[in-house]
């Protein structure tokens, strides 16, 4: 039997408790943050005729906040968060999945022109995603939910509040557990956020649906929590009574004939029910083909509702990005974290498309999450300290899952086929020298084909490596990235684990006329491998090498740690053109700059270059 306190209500479902009654707790684990990259300033603000704030624009110190996007499973990267931020949270915002496959979907745009394609196979990471939270039904829903919910107690601050976006199939639910875990007492209201303009399917026997719900709930009613108490337009003129103070008193204003007094009122205090159009993929300003889309305005009210400038918002589902808009439009700080690639992706290019955007970061927890994987998958007793065994137990799992066999050897660790196979640590990019060190083994082994799987690379390595594995050893060479889903428990167990080539960037940089200090940066060639992996009605659409591409950034003084985002360009639905040259960059001091140029496809994945430049 459960060790169920009975004297309050709870929501029960399997693997809430387990085999001994015990209440199973999930908390993740607090990892190290990585920051892979700093974005300084966005397209919007060096646009002409645009009068940008220079102070706002400018890189912020050691000490001064930055607005922080984090790719990653949501438990970890709140778990992370917990040591520096548990309770300094202002207002929480989520939307998190309460449908089922298609929260985790969106369409591929290729090319110049505004043209939506069928759709994408969700990517493996999104399907993860899927998987765990319906697998199961609402019984793997709630598991998944529940532990997130009580971390989010724990950052959110005691004047803050939590606002909860979800339909009538999963509200319900969502609305005991947040009872449980932040106290019936907390509950302030339950929104109806109604979307006039949406079209509805006439031929369900249903009746239309038109509105979610907001579930809103503060920390503590104890505290004083922030409220600001709304008012909008009315869509006609009342007519009201008039309504004055006497002697400490309200009452109805009156003539000097004692008679009531009606006014004309042309607004209204806002209440639970919020008429907000839908978005709709004919608006060309804020749609972005992203399923799950919420309009700015709808959280903007949010914003304005509960907190006020300069507070810090969290959104851990933030998807394609608009809780994060909108805290950046009104002066709030912020926190987004997704587990999906493209969403972050989606989500950095519409902040680097408002007019002074702060400058913020993108982090994940890299090489610490797939440590702590290998720990806890290999390690056996000593998870945090994995020793030769657990290694070579990690080297065995990604053997199979590439399906080659196992070799004794110092630097091959198995055979596909013909060819010879070397696995990357999961805690170190592979190197030059490691490949190199792979490449000699293989020839002495009389080997034709050498395949090297990794996690990260080390930069600048594969055009000239690929050359000289031909020239010096008669090898062909395959860098193939190790994918996220192999730390999916789900994905190996059906099999949906897939190794991708590295695609192929060529860039070069070209000198400024009259300056021996000023450089552009060109980009001239991007090959993307394995094009039968990607679906016909998208590789129908290809005209050129560019069309592939869909964001591309620069940083002209590389320091081989993180990636400074001193310009970019990409595309939106209302500009498809993409510019495949840089603006010009001009050094202040004469010397050798690393210069790294980064890509990300219409798929979502990045691919680098690293060239070098030398100012005079």
């Amino acid at each position: 039997m459960p060790n169920i306190d009975i004297t309050k209500p709870e929501l029960i479902w399997p693997g809430k408790y387990d085999e001994q009654g015990n209440r199973v707790i999930n908390r993740g684990v607090a990892l190290p943050f990585q920051v892979v990259e700093t974005i300084k300033e966005g397209r919007a603000t060096r646009e002409p005729g645009h009068v940008s704030d220079l102070f706002s624009a400018r890189p912020s110190g050691n000490d001064e906040w930055r607005n922080k996007l984090i790719w990653g499973d949501n438990l970890l990267v709140m778990a992370s968060l917990l040591e520096e931020y548990a309770g300094k949270v202002d207002l929480i915002y989520i939307d998190p999945p309460f449908g089922t496959g298609a929260d985790f979907t969106f369409k591929v745009q290729v090319g110049d022109e505004d043209i939506a394609l069928p759709g994408k196979e969700p990517s493996l990471v999104e399907e993860k995603a899927y998987r765990d939270t319906w697998g199961r039904g609402l019984e793997s829903y709630l598991s998944m939910i529940e532990p997130r919910l009580r971390l989010l107690r724990e950052l959110l601050a005691n004047t803050g509040s939590i606002f909860i976006h979800a339909d009538v199939h999963v509200g319900p639910y969502l609305k005991l557990l947040m009872d449980e875990i932040f106290g019936k007492e907390n509950f302030q209201n339950e929104i109806a956020w109604y979307y006039y303009n949406k079209m509805h399917d006439s031929r369900k026997r249903l009746l239309p649906k038109a509105f979610d719900q907001i579930l809103y709930y503060v920390k503590s009613k104890e505290a004083p929590y922030k409220f600001n108490r709304l008012t909008e337009e009315r869509d006609a003129p009342v007519m009201q009574l008039k309504r004055v103070k006497i002697d400490g008193k309200m009452v109805n204003a009156r003539d000097e004939d004692g008679n009531v007094i009606y006014q004309e009122r042309t607004d209204r205090t806002v209440d639970t029910v919020w008429r907000i159009r839908c978005l709709q993929p004919a608006n060309k300003a804020e749609w972005v083909h992203y399923e799950t889309q919420k309009p700015v305005d709808l959280i903007e009210r949010i914003l304005d509702l509960a907190s006020d400038p300069g507070d810090l918002i969290l959104d851990c589902f933030c998807g394609s990005g608009s809780s994060l808009v909108a805290a950046e439009r009104n002066g709030r700080r912020w926190i987004g974290c997704d587990l999906g690639r493209f969403a972050i992706h989606t989500t950095r290019k519409r902040l680097l498309d408002i007019p002074d955007c702060k400058p913020f970061e993108i982090l994940n927890l890299g090489q610490y999450e797939r440590k702590y994987w290998q720990g806890v998958t290999f390690g056996g007793e000593k998870p945090a300290t994995p020793d030769q065994a657990a290694v070579a137990a990690y080297v065995q799992f990604i053997l199979e899952l590439y399906h080659a066999q196992p070799l004794p050897g110092t630097h091959i660790h198995g055979r596909k086929g013909g060819a010879l196979v070397h696995v990357g640590a999961v805690d170190a990019p592979v190197t030059i020298s490691e490949i190199n060190a792979a490449l000699t083994e293989a020839a002495e082994l009389g080997q034709k084909e050498l395949h090297i799987l990794g996690w990260e690379w080390e930069m600048g390595l594969h055009d000239p490596l690929v050359q000289q594995a031909k020239q010096s050893h008669g090898l062909r060479l395959r860098l193939l990235n190790i994918p996220r889903e192999v730390m999916e428990r789900q994905a190996v167990e059906r099999n949906d684990v897939r190794f991708f080539d590295l695609a192929h960037l060529q860039a070069g940089l070209v000198p400024v006329k009259g300056s021996t200090r000023k450089v552009k940066v060109r980009l001239t060639d991007f090959v993307i491998p394995d094009t039968d992996l990607i679906p016909e009605e998208v590789r129908g659409k290809i005209r050129k090498w560019s069309d592939y591409i869909d964001y591309w950034a620069v940083d002209f003084d590389f320091q081989h740690d993180t990636f400074m985002n001193q310009w970019q360009a990409y595309r939106t639905r209302k500009n498809r053109k993409l510019d495949l040259e840089s603006a010009e960059h001009e050094y202040e001091k004469k010397g050798k700059y690393q210069v790294l140029v980064k890509v990300v496809d219409i798929f979502g994945n990045d691919t680098s270059r690293l060239l070098t430049w030398e100012a005079k």
